[in-house]
């Protein structure tokens, strides 16, 4: 019996030697031992189609073991069996053993005749004479390596993945982050697909596990603090990283989706797009060439490298959450800890101490976790391959990569979805439209795009992008969701007509953006801005007010919570920057489903109906006092409105006017001329019980975006679910009007989400009776002149009918802006209906 062994190194060098140590063991020379080390340039790195070789050579047909000197060898030996002959890869062992003792051990019981199984075995075994021999460590390291062998004073456990997309990069980056700081080594284990146990501090093998939707996750945890690693990891998973529901269903083919009727395309971002059609192309970065330095220098280079990644990944997460929420940019969070990854930390560095300089480094053992991401059989990990490659790239860039320029010429962008960081690089000039096959309008991409200006569809499903793709001239309106392909003259000419005069109304706007927005029969409506930031605040040209101030931004990123000054100083900032503009400060708004590291709360089965806004902060009331006592001190300089979001009872709203009270008292100067106070409506329940709350409030800020998905059962940020979960559903409507009705005549309703800035909504919330809207900072002008367009007699009948439509459709439909999409030369724009 021959059984062959392969051995796997980053470096040649070293695998050599280890061979070569190997065979003065034997005295009767060895069976087949091949090398897969090293790359072509003599660089460091493994190769998995030259491992796929090696295994080829080295098979026998008494199976072949192959050994792994460490991290990304593994990832790149199990991309290799999936390129061998399915017959040879039955007879492949992959084990964890040591490169150098593990390969003396099996090259002897090789060469005595022992099966291939006999053969991984004796190589596993290789350390236990030195661990005998020096005894167990007494302070285990956080990163130990791979192989420590387990304990029976390690704490275990298990649990069964619950999340549909399976153990992906944010609920690992959750997991990362609350074992931060323990002094607990964590280790998991697939087995379910009975795989090598991972680091769980380590992101990139977290996430590379492969552990999907119903795959058993085994846990074991060792260290002072095991126990609470343990009850922490399980509490997750407990929670479903707070991302449970149905497994994923297959993807649709071109055919399933042309035959959907609920698939239709969804206006994004309003303006009319002509030209043709740009396929979306990522471009590459180059490695820049090698710098002279020693060891110590190179890492230098790398960590300030991250360091700047790491700030401009923060900057677009803060965007992010800004315009969308916490736990749509948890992707980033994810991202950032990727930078920071202990093992890929150690590979490159081991890279370097082997002669390479910082950029080959870091690229080498990113491309390693990239090829890991794009073999996995899952197709939503293999879609988190980009956002390596986006970590990547950003740090070579840092050290003096350049980006190749991209030549496709100018015309519309067509996708299957875009990442924020994309839609913040596009060149408006040189894209008039976007067309993505996912997305929602609520996509952080698609508020992007709302903010340059650049018109958008989205949801339009994989049949229309396919057809949309090999269009020679694609139409695209952003504000009614048509998307229309190779159109005839006259349709042509009339998108032309329609774009001049949007850009007439444009420029209109714009000149007009500081007049007040009256509708042609005096009724003012005043329009404002939802900021996030005095730099928000500037950039609001024409905003009446802040209507919404997200003031949780400044509790992100931090330790602990801001201190009372530190929260004056922020809100300060903010109303000095809107110059006498009253601002409405809607207090903490995050939980379960928007976690701060030093808030916890306790696992819930579904955070978005758990502990969150006025919920948390009456259970944690010091952090209520705190921000109440900051913005009772700006309401004596500036006009402030006080907002609570999350209300749904009485007796919320009463412990929270009572702190209010107290904050007051503790400022010492009396209650504020200016200060008033308002609620959030999102929850159902509080739109249908407006009369109880209003004697209590100044005013109701309608949050649409939370108060759609209350009402459809929709969540938001999900793509599958972007085509119901549409504000103007006549159920969500009627909430609206229930509210004013509630309102009466001495209550101001506002509507601060998403529809405020949809200008087909306009006469209909308008027509309803709400009289503020509060919109993106950049949209306010382009809001105020849709308000000036409306006659109140004709928009309390197109409310009333709007109440009566069976769906979203049918009330787009009564604006105008229902959803098409065109057909070839000489076929007019016909109802998108799949």
């Amino acid at each position: 019996m021959t059984v062959g062994i392969v051995v796997v190194s980053h470096s040649r060098a070293l695998a050599e030697a280890a061979v070569a140590l190997a065979g003065e063991m034997l005295q009767d020379g060895r069976g087949p031992i091949e090398i897969a080390a090293g790359l072509d340039g003599g660089g460091f790195g493994t190769d998995a189609i030259a491992i796929s070789e090696a295994v080829a050579r080295a098979d026998q047909g008494d199976g072949v073991v192959v050994l792994m000197d460490m991290g990304s060898a593994v990832l790149s030996a199990e991309l290799a069996l999936e390129m061998v002959d399915d017959d040879v890869r039955e007879r492949v062992v992959l084990t964890p053993a040591p490169l150098v003792e593990g390969l003396v051990l099996a090259s002897v019981s090789a060469a005595g005749g022992a099966p291939a199984a006999t053969v991984a075995a004796e190589a596993g075994d290789a350390l236990e004479a030195k661990a005998a021999h020096l005894g167990p460590s007494p302070s285990p390291s956080p990163h130990e390596p791979a192989g420590t062998a387990p304990s029976s004073d390690d704490e275990r456990g298990s649990f069964t993945v619950a999340m549909p997309h399976g153990l992906h990069a944010r609920p690992a980056a959750q997991l990362v982050r609350a074992l931060h700081g323990l002094d607990a080594e964590v280790r998991l284990r697939n087995v379910t697909l009975d795989g090598p146990e991972v680091s769980a501090a380590s992101l990139s093998k977290v996430a590379t596990l492969g552990a999907l939707h119903g795959h058993e996750v085994e846990v074991r945890a060792r260290g002072g603090d095991a126990a609470e690693a343990l009850r922490r990891v399980l509490g997750l998973a407990e929670d479903g990283f707070g991302e449970a529901g149905p497994p994923p269903a297959p993807p649709p083919t071109p055919d399933d989706v042309e035959n959907r009727t609920g698939h239709r395309p969804i206006p994004a971002s309003p303006g009319i797009g002509i030209g043709p059609v740009r396929i979306a192309r990522r471009a590459a970065v180059t490695v820049p060439d090698a710098r002279p330095g020693t060891p110590d220098e190179q890492r230098g280079r790398l960590d300030e490298a991250r360091t700047r990644a790491r700030d401009q990944l923060r900057g677009v997460r803060d965007t992010a959450a800004r315009e969308i929420g916490e736990a749509e940019a948890a992707i980033f969070d994810a991202q950032v800890l990727l930078l920071d990854d202990p093992d890929l930390l150690d590979d490159a560095a081991a890279r370097i101490d082997g002669g390479a300089d910082a950029a080959r480094a870091w690229a080498d053992a990113l491309d390693e976790v990239e090829r890991g991401f794009a073999a996995a059989a899952d197709e939503y990990l293999r879609a988190r391959a980009a956002d390596v490659r986006d970590v990547r790239d950003r740090v070579l860039r840092a050290l003096g990569g350049t980006e190749e320029q991209d030549t496709a010429p100018d015309g519309i962008l067509v996708a299957d979805d875009l990442t924020p960081a994309d839609a913040a690089a596009l060149d408006p000039a040189r894209t008039p439209a976007v067309v993505l096959a996912g997305s929602s309008p609520t996509a952080h991409a698609a508020i992007l795009l709302r903010a340059r200006g650049v018109p958008a569809v989205v949801g339009v499903g994989a049949a229309l992008a396919a057809r949309a793709g090999e269009a020679a001239l694609l139409v695209v309106d952003g504000g009614t969701g048509e998307v229309v392909v190779d159109p005839d003259e006259p349709t042509l000419a009339a998108f032309r007509d329609r774009a001049a005069a949007f850009d007439r109304r444009r420029d209109d706007a714009r000149r007009r953006a500081h007049e007040p927005a009256v509708t042609r029969d005096g009724t003012t409506v005043l329009v404002g801005a939802n900021l996030g930031s005095p730099a928000d605040a500037r950039a609001a040209h024409g905003a009446d007010l802040a209507g919404l101030v997200r003031t949780e931004f400044g509790f992100l990123d931090r330790r602990e919570a801001p201190t009372v000054d530190e929260q004056e100083a922020s809100y300060r900032a903010i109303a000095e920057a809107m110059d006498g503009r009253r601002i409405t400060l809607r207090t903490l708004d995050v939980g379960g489903d928007k976690p701060l590291d030093y808030l916890p709360v306790a696992p819930e089965a579904n955070p978005f109906l758990g502990v969150r806004g006025i919920r948390l902060a009456l259970a944690r009331p010091r952090i209520l006092a705190d921000q109440l006592t900051a913005i009772v001190r700006v309401a004596h300089d500036h006009p402030v409105d006080v907002m609570f979001p999350m209300i749904a009872a009485i007796e919320e709203l009463t412990a929270a006017r009572r702190a209010l009270v107290e904050a007051v008292e503790a400022v010492g100067r009396g209650r504020p001329a200016d200060l008033r106070v308002g609620i959030m409506v999102e929850v159902p329940a509080a739109a249908l019980k407006a009369a109880a709350f209003a004697p209590h409030v100044d005013f109701f800020s309608i949050g649409t975006n939370d108060l759609t998905q209350y009402t459809l059962a929709a969540e938001r940020g999900n793509d599958q679910l972007a085509a119901l979960a549409d504000a103007l559903d006549p159920g969500v409507l009627a909430l609206i009007a229930a509210t004013v009705d509630g309102a009466g005549d001495d209550v101001l309703v506002a509507v601060c989400g998403e529809l405020a800035g949809d200008e087909a909504a306009v006469p209909i919330l308008v027509g309803l009776g709400v009289r503020e809207l509060s919109v993106a900072p950049g949209a306010a002008a382009t809001v105020k002149e849709a308000v000036r367009a409306v006659d109140l007699e004709t928009a309390r009948d197109l409310a009333a009918a709007a109440l009566t439509c069976a769906d979203a459709r049918a009330v787009r439909a009564l604006t105008g802006t229902d959803r098409t999409v065109g057909g070839r030369p000489g076929a007019p724009s016909v109802p998108w209906t799949g």
